[in-house]
């Protein structure tokens, strides 16, 4: 196959990649800049390697190195670690894949179906993963789910503890759970309410300035 025609295919994998799945799901943009940069660049220094005697030997070499970079500014999640990999075999695969002709642009095409379906907002789209603070120090993990659950109004699927501080009464956990339906809304208010403590009936700020010292989330995907 004519390698014009592979670099032409590497770039419209990539722009779909982008610009049609990443961006619009995730929107973070400095990555957009990082998956466009790392293909083109692979893309160049294995078109140059296939076109000499060192060969794929040394493209396989490379693609292991480059696996590997983690961006030390800022930290990444695993499904942008996917695209990252993606991005790179993209590459590679436009830049050694001429012996392979049209079977290329059909691999190209199965890292693109991939990722459109395995990181689909339907897919699982009620699971979600939390990092709490509680304002409790748990001893017994069954009290600790049946408190997790009843804060979050969810099913819960496990709770880790990562710390248990026992100076300043607090308990750190990473809980796993399905998110509640959107008719439930209403009743998961009100059970995350006497979990905490509080009255519904009372003053709205109280509730508001009560909720901080019992959890604190991070981590929400989607």
């Amino acid at each position: 196959m004519d390698q014009t025609l592979l670099i032409a295919a590497d770039l419209v994998a990539v722009a779909l990649l982008v610009f049609a799945l990443y961006f619009p799901r995730h929107r973070r943009r400095d990555l957009v800049v990082a998956y466009l940069t790392v293909n083109v660049g692979v893309l160049a220094v294995s078109v140059v390697l296939g076109s000499s005697t060192i060969g794929a030997g040394l493209g396989l070499g490379l693609f292991g190195v480059l696996s590997i970079i983690r961006l030390r500014s800022s930290e990444i999640e695993q499904h942008e670690v996917a695209y990252y990999f993606a991005a790179l075999a993209i590459g590679l695969l436009g830049g050694l894949g001429a012996r392979l002709g049209w079977l290329t642009i059909g691999l190209m095409v199965l890292v693109l179906a991939v990722l459109a379906i395995g990181d689909h907002p339907a897919l699982f789209r009620r699971s979600r993963q939390q990092v709490l603070v509680l304002d409790r120090a748990f001893h017994d993990e069954r009290e600790l789910h049946d408190h997790v659950g009843a804060l979050l109004g969810a099913r819960i699927r496990s709770v880790r503890v990562d710390e248990l501080d026992l100076v300043n009464d607090s308990t750190t956990v990473t809980v796993r759970f399905d998110a509640p339906r959107a008719n439930r809304a209403d009743a998961t208010a009100r059970r995350a309410s006497q979990a905490l403590g509080l009255d519904a009936s009372g003053d709205g700020a109280a509730a508001v300035g009560a909720v901080p010292r019992a959890a604190r989330f991070e981590g929400a995907r989607r």
